[in-house]
């Protein structure tokens, strides 16, 4: 039987499509139960007859593969994600989470935290927090958007994510479930990342203004690392448009401070966003590299 051609989506990026398989073969499965219990059977029958076939051909492929080429496949999100379903994945899953805590640090290192593994028992991973990232008013929402983010998609095998604080703090593990329901009980509800190449056209110490999926986004670009922040100050209400960065006199080469141009109020860019002359604390937005693109975490709730 002839079948028409795919229907192609032309606005949305391969990556984007490919990303949305899972839940277009989900939709598709609950489609065919429509035709009863017989129908829905077939159609899974179908689709795991599908994988196992294209999982046999990968595995033939990946046997043919030096070390070195297959390594370098495991870095494309897409590839990887196929490896893990046919268990071909070169690096076991200590080494993949390890490597996603390294792809977020660059971004909690701006904001004067870090994040380090415990360890891995019986599909929990457990996650510390220090520095600032414990106190930061954004902390648990970076945890979520960042980095539980980067290790769910590195290691999808694994049962949950426990945080706790680090020492001397007495405080034990927090189940990541129970954390991420207070924060979504927030005005900073953690929302879905949305991809910004336009960001990579920053330049050092240039300050730029975005519309992200309806919310108002300043990035700037310091040295070789981009911020995000909601553009809004706390202080006066204001839209930070036409703010531009200045380097304290004394104060060595990396020190960025923004100045509100409603209300002159001052924020330090490297430092999460935190005012330097009073109370106050702009809303710094993660910015990470996913899919290969420049992505900015745009909280629930907001129009898109």
């Amino acid at each position: 039987m002839d079948l028409p051609p795919r229907e192609q989506d032309s606005t949305a990026p391969d990556e984007q499509r490919w990303r949305a398989a899972g839940d277009r073969i989900d939709t598709l499965l609950q489609a065919s139960s429509a035709g009863g219990t017989m129908a829905r059977e077939r159609a899974e029958q179908l689709v795991r007859e599908v994988a196992e076939l294209y999982g046999a051909g990968l595995t033939r492929v990946v046997e043919l593969l030096e070390p070195a080429t297959l390594d370098r496949l495991a870095r494309d999100d897409l590839v990887a994600s196929l490896l893990l379903v046919h268990g071909l994945h070169p690096h076991d899953v200590d080494v993949r989470v390890r490597a996603a805590l390294d792809s977020v640090r660059p971004y909690l290192g701006s904001h004067g935290g870090d994040v380090a593994l415990v360890g891995i028992v019986d599909g929990v991973v457990r996650l510390e927090l220090t520095g600032s990232c414990r106190n930061c008013p954004s902390s648990s929402v970076t945890l979520e958007l960042a980095v539980e983010d980067a290790v769910r998609a590195a290691a999808p095998e694994i049962e949950s994510i426990e945080v706790v604080a680090a020492q001397p703090e007495p405080t034990g593990p927090i189940a990541a479930d129970t954390l991420f329901s207070r924060v979504r009980s927030h005005d900073s509800a953690p929302g879905s990342w949305v991809a910004v190449p336009e960001l990579a056209e920053l330049a050092p110490g240039e300050v730029g203004g975005f519309t992200v999926a309806g919310l108002g986004v300043l990035a700037c670009r310091v040295d070789e690392q981009l911020f995000a922040y909601r553009d809004h100050c706390p202080v006066c209400a204001h839209s930070l448009a036409g703010a531009a960065l200045h380097r304290r006199a004394g104060f060595p080469v990396g020190d960025a401070v923004l100045r509100c141009p409603t209300c002159r109020a001052h924020f330090d860019i490297v430092r999460a966003g935190a005012r330097i002359d009073g109370d106050g604390h702009l809303e710094p937005l993660p910015v990470l590299v996913r899919s290969g693109a420049l992505s900015v975490a745009v909280p629930a709730g907001v129009p898109g």
